[in-house]
């Protein structure tokens, strides 16, 4: 029996808590997620790939099912190594939809390897990285759209970080 491995990639500045459904939703369906911090080179990022990734490994410190890695590569290229048989990806929105299909019938033409798509809770769509990084940026209290699953310290850490 193979150890079912699904790649779930983005910039994830900052992680939130739609991020993390999706990952918890993943666990249900694969024996593994590996969670990919990239970077993108159109954005400037507001937490370094380090501290992300340190986000994202504090929130499922308690889950040995999840792999945290960064990498400035393909994806394509990592979810080979890795050995993952599927992508996951979040869709919020049509728009998302729409830019998240271009990219999975690329990835599957260049790799083999299927997305699937799993759609964020209601309660967690108005989330996006892009406000929590504004409302952070101005020194607001975004706990309740930052991962349940991050410790006090790394929390306190985020809130007081740019203020």
């Amino acid at each position: 029996m193979s150890n079912k491995i699904a790649l779930f990639q983005g910039s994830f500045d900052p992680f939130t808590r739609g991020h993390e459904s999706i990952v918890q939703r993943a666990l249900t369906i694969f024996d593994q997620v590996v969670v990919l911090v990239v970077h993108n080179s159109l954005k400037h990022g507001f937490f370094d790939v380090d501290t992300r990734v340190k986000i994202i490994e504090d929130t499922f410190r308690n889950e040995p099912r999840v792999r945290v890695m960064a990498s400035d590569g393909l994806t394509i290229d990592v979810a080979r190594q890795v050995g993952a048989c599927c992508f996951i990806r979040g869709v919020r929105t049509v728009q998302d939809y729409e830019y998240e299909m271009g990219i999975a019938e690329v990835n599957l033409k260049f790799s083999g390897i299927e997305t699937m798509l799993l759609y964020t809770r209601p309660e967690l769509s108005h989330i996006s990285s892009t406000i929590v990084r504004e409302w952070l940026k101005y020194g607001k209290d975004m706990t309740g759209y930052l991962p349940q699953g991050l410790s006090k310290p790394m929390l306190t850490h985020l809130l007081t970080r740019h203020q």
